[in-house]
């Protein structure tokens, strides 16, 4: 049985590069990008109208002038005009380049217009005031977004206003997720007495949405051999493999002697910690394995702890540590890394974690209840209010 910590650096260096690929920018969203983008123009491209209005020569309006003539208007869109007097104006849009000649923009509000006459009714107006000047918010060739950043929708408008139709992403690995069990039937099915309905996988497929990532699953009876044809179709064709069950001592779970067979190194098999120590991680030359316990609570927060950050790592994605402060005391004697299950709560301006008590690692609705994991080491077994931790948040 290895720490927590040797299980993690076990799994941080065995990282995969899964590629890259171009795809539409629009198909993009949550994706992790794997270029850097560049202005490929001033932004904003000239001097720019922020409101509408009227715009003027500011020198007119210091020396006394309110009444200016209006020579035309400057719609958003059209070629940029050039004011022939510099005691008149020309009527703005927002959006629009602003004229030659003028240097101010008066907005409506601040205006009456009658029989072609504007007169400004404020007497405090300031030099190139509504004017987003020309490469204010970057130059062309500034950088943009930089490479290993999660694409949102904020990201999406400066592809499009730089004119990337077509984007590289880190390509998503290709994930088969598999439970194992005779006692499981689906969702829709009736269970007897002594069956209960799937529920690990669909939880993990979640996650791994959560990361973008799409996933195909699979169920397999407790018989050696069948699963045994099924993981070595598996191991081909995937990426991951992610197991739930069948990892434990039983006299039914064959996944470690399955694997072995079948060739995939076992790097692991236990963690020193709770939930979820019969941990079993392993890989080939093309598939990594990642067998978690059948119980729910083991299942989701193995997958948060480790399968997290390795995909994380392996598309180049940084992962800040979150911590929050231990709302109460928390007594665990056994010499194992305790992930407790935690309700989060902002109290002047700290996060603090407060204990909720489960039934154990089989517990699946307790997790409904609460909003992340705090990791409480295992070289003590009295933490107090107060303390700070880790946590994995999972809302």
């Amino acid at each position: 049985m290895i720490s927590v910590r040797e299980a993690n650096n076990i799994i941080l260096n065995s990282t995969q590069d899964f590629g890259v690929e171009e795809i539409p920018f629009i198909k993009s969203v949550g994706r992790i990008l794997k270029e850097v983008i560049t202005a490929d123009r001033d932004f904003p491209p000239f001097n720019r109208v922020s409101m509408d209005g009227i715009c003027i020569d500011f020198d007119a309006f210091k020396n006394g002038q309110r009444d200016f003539k209006v020579e035309g208007i400057q719609a958003a869109g059209s070629e940029q005009l050039s004011m022939q007097n510099a005691k008149n104006c020309i009527e703005v849009m927002t959006g629009a380049v602003l004229p030659n000649n003028a240097n101010t923009v008066i907005r409506y509000e601040d205006v009456t217009i009658k029989n072609g006459i504007a007169t400004i009714n404020i007497d405090l107006i300031n030099e190139n005031q509504n004017v987003h000047p020309k490469g204010k918010d970057g130059k062309v060739g500034d950088v943009l977004i930089s490479e290993n950043k999660i694409i949102s929708a904020a990201e999406i408008g400066v592809l499009a206003t730089v004119g990337k139709s077509l984007v590289k992403v880190a390509k998503l690995p290709k994930v088969m997720i598999v439970s194992t069990g005779d006692e499981l039937v689906g969702v829709d099915e009736i269970p007897l007495e002594h069956q209960i309905r799937r529920s690990n996988v669909f939880t993990l497929v979640s996650l791994l949405e959560r990361l973008n990532i799409s996933s195909e699953t699979a169920h397999i009876i407790d018989d050696k051999s069948v699963l045994k044809q099924k993981i070595k179709r598996f191991l081909k064709e995937f990426d991951v493999l992610l197991f739930s069950g069948a990892v434990s001592k039983g006299k039914f779970d064959f996944l470690p002697e399955v694997l072995e067979e079948l060739e995939v190194e076992k790097r692991f098999h236990k963690v020193a910690q709770r939930p979820g120590k019969p941990f079993w991680f392993g890989e080939n030359k093309d598939c990594k394995v990642f067998a978690f316990p059948g119980n729910p609570i083991s299942t989701f927060v193995n997958c948060l702890a480790y399968f997290y950050p390795w995909y994380s790592k392996s598309v180049g994605l940084e992962i800040e540590e979150e911590t929050a402060i231990l709302g109460e005391d928390v007594s665990f004697k056994p010499n194992l890394e305790y992930f407790l299950q935690v309700k989060l709560e902002s109290k002047y301006g700290h996060l603090v974690a407060f204990p909720i008590k489960g039934n154990g690692s089989g517990d699946l609705a307790s997790l409904v209840k609460t909003d992340a994991f705090i990791q409480l080491p295992n070289d003590k077994t009295e933490f107090k209010k107060g303390e700070v931790f880790s946590i994995i948040r999972y809302r």
